[in-house]
Parts: C-alpha cells; sequence; structure tokens
C-alpha cells in the first residue's frame, strides 16, 4: 500500500510539472502570446554594438471601449505601455550578427486579443561601431530615452503565439556627420507578425563571392540585407508589388541584378537559387 502511494504522489508532482511547462509555453486563458525577436538590415561596418535595455508595447483590448483604452495621441499616458526587460547577462547586441536567418529572442508577453499598436525600442547610451579595427562611439539621440518609436497596427486573436519581429535597418541608422568625425545612431525601424509577413528568401552562390549584400527597390520601398555564411537571405515585412533584387558580392565578382520579383501579400517567394559569375581578368 505504501508504494502505491508514493507512486500515486510521485504521478501527482510529475502531472502539475508538466502542467506548469505548458503554461509557461502557451498564452494564458483567451490571450496571445507575442514573442519579440530583433534582426538586422546591416550595413559598411564590422560591428555595430547596441545597449538593449527594454521594449515597450502599447496594445489596444477589443473588449474594452475606445474611451476606455484611448487614442493614437494619448502616446504618453504610461498606463497604456507594458515594458519588456531585455532580461540577460549582458545587455550589449552585435546586429551584425543578425543576418541571413539569424535573429535575437528579447522577451515574451500575454496580451489581450485586439492589436499590436505601437513599440518603443529603449537603448542605453553605451552604443559604438567598429570599423577598420577602431571604435567609434555613436552619438545617440535623446528620444531613445522614452524609446524608439514604432508603428506596428497588428491585429492578433486569443490562445494563439505570435513572433513579432523588429527590423533594424543600420545602413539607414548610422550617419557620419558631415567633417566633425562623428557617427550619429538615428533608428530606422520596422516592426511586423512573422506569420502574417510578406516577402522572398532564397541562397547565392558561391561561398567565395562573400559578403553579398541582398537590396531589394519598389520605387520609395527599400529594402537590405546580407546574406549568412551559408549563402542563404531572406526579407520579410515586404509591402507587396513589383521588385528589382540587386545583388552586390566582394570585389572579385560581378553584380548580378534580377528584375520584376514579384511579391504578394501573406507570401514567402522562394528564388531560384542565385549564381554570381567571377569577374574576367
Amino acid at each position: 500500500m505504501k508504494n502505491i502511494f508514493n507512486y500515486l504522489m510521485l504521478l501527482g508532482v510529475m502531472l502539475f510539472a508538466v502542467a506548469c511547462s505548458n503554461d509557461d509555453e502557451t498564452p494564458n486563458g483567451g490571450n496571445a502570446r507575442v514573442n519579440f525577436y530583433l534582426v538586422d538590415a546591416p550595413g559598411d561596418f564590422e560591428e555595430v554594438w547596441i545597449e538593449v535595455l527594454a521594449i515597450r508595447v502599447k496594445a489596444e483590448d477589443d473588449s474594452m471601449d475606445d474611451d476606455v483604452q484611448g487614442n493614437d495621441d494619448d502616446d504618453e499616458n504610461e498606463s497604456d505601455w507594458i515594458e519588456i526587460p531585455y532580461d540577460e547577462a549582458s545587455p550589449y547586441v552585435n546586429l551584425m550578427d543578425l543576418t541571413g536567418e539569424n535573429s535575437l529572442f528579447i522577451g515574451s508577453e500575454d496580451f489581450p486579443e485586439g492589436e499590436i499598436d505601437q513599440l518603443r525600442l529603449v537603448l542605453g547610451d553605451d552604443n559604438y561601431v567598429i570599423r577598420d579595427g577602431e571604435r567609434s562611439d555613436l552619438t545617440t539621440p535623446s528620444a531613445q530615452q522614452s524609446g524608439l518609436k514604432i508603428k506596428v497596427d497588428e491585429d492578433i486573436e486569443g490562445g494563439m503565439s505570435y513572433n513579432l519581429v523588429i527590423d533594424f535597418d543600420v545602413a539607414k541608422s548610422i550617419v557620419e556627420a558631415g567633417n566633425s568625425g562623428n557617427i550619429i545612431l538615428k533608428p530606422v525601424l520596422r516592426a511586423y507578425l512573422e506569420e502574417a509577413a510578406s516577402g522572398v528568401m532564397g541562397q547565392v552562390f558561391p561561398a567565395e563571392a562573400q559578403p553579398v549584400a541582398v537590396n531589394a527597390l519598389k520605387g520609395d520601398d527599400e529594402y537590405n540585407t546580407f546574406v549568412d555564411d551559408n549563402g542563404n537571405f531572406k526579407i520579410l515585412g515586404m509591402d507587396d508589388g513589383v521588385y528589382t533584387f540587386t545583388f552586390t558580392p566582394n570585389d572579385g565578382y560581378q553584380i548580378l541584378v534580377v528584375e520584376n520579383v514579384v511579391v504578394e501579400e501573406g507570401v514567402v517567394l522562394t528564388l531560384d537559387p542565385i549564381t554570381l559569375l567571377p569577374i574576367e581578368e
């Protein structure tokens, strides 16, 4: 009898542990779980280090009246924002590691069914770049103290899990101030839900052509990335339309332009493998 009792106790503990584990992986109640990731559209630097402190999220709850949850003009109401700290031993992130299909997990939170309205990426003051082996500090805007604002406007449904990706465009975000020698950080950010994102992915050969920059252009819409060590690239969160893709390798290989790449809403297009040709001497 004692053995049976011990077995039942052990079984109960195991079931409780499984239940707790499942609670960590699924949304609570009728909420939606949103996981936040950071990716990078890189620039011409060896390393770009930013001090990530937190993200702040403004969400709208479908169950609440508009008068209760406020509006877009009420951005300064702190009670409308939820802060998610970047809870790692070191807050420093090298954006140049987040190319290709690499990403950084920042944190997650459960939200009532409704809409993710806005985000703010909160950075510290210790941001810098490495170029030609030398460190240059980045002068950062005062706005980062409350967070760098990103418009989102993405719907979320209760009981679902989502990955919300913040794309930090390094090439557009770092500005050299004339002859002063100062390098200014003016972050250009966009955000999208990965599950509903439109985009293009593919693979570029040969490895000897790396680094390979990838540019997608449609009128005023422009997206940039680099291929990773395996030659893979992916650009998500694109507006639908017809794009021209430009693949720019190192000096030993020819630039390749691929026109009439059609991006459809909610579809991630896989291009045929891209093979770059060496420059003939």
